[in-house]
């Protein structure tokens, strides 16, 4: 019998669109990361993290979104508020009792992506985005 993929465990595409919703809320919530998303279009950032962790773990999706250096460039995120993030995330996986194996799982698998998100080595949190920094384009309203 093949070994369930990360995306499975985490319990396929209902759990992770929940974890997701749930997240984002939490980030809007937090003052210690909620400027950086001040600007932020939220239908297309719930669905560009539901695609990039669903396809990240194994999910039957692919991510169309932005790389992360790009989406990040520009924006000064420092790494307090890369750790405030991974910490909202925790408490999240946390509140949807994920077994640990899996969280660490999943934290493995994003926490690379912190050299293309973090530009600032500072543990200030709360930092504005700069009026230079480009946003994606809203996702097509249909």
């Amino acid at each position: 019998m093949a070994r369930q993929t990360l995306y499975e465990r985490l319990g396929g595409k209902d759990a992770v669109v929940a974890v997701i919703d749930e997240f984002v809320a939490r980030c809007a919530a937090d003052s210690r990361i909620s400027s950086k998303f001040a600007r932020t279009d939220v239908p297309r950032l719930k669905a560009m993290l539901v695609e990039q962790v669903s396809a990240a773990t194994g999910g039957p999706v692919t991510y169309t979104g932005r790389s992360m250096h790009e989406t990040h460039d520009g924006m000064a995120v420092t790494a307090g508020e890369f750790d405030a993030l991974v910490a909202d995330l925790v408490a999240t996986l946390n509140q949807f009792n994920v077994p640990q194996a899996e969280q660490q799982e999943l934290l493995g698998i994003l926490g690379p992506l912190r050299g293309d998100i973090v530009e600032v080595e500072s543990s200030a949190t709360g930092t504005p985005i700069p009026d230079n920094y480009k946003n994606a384009a809203p996702l097509a309203r249909v």
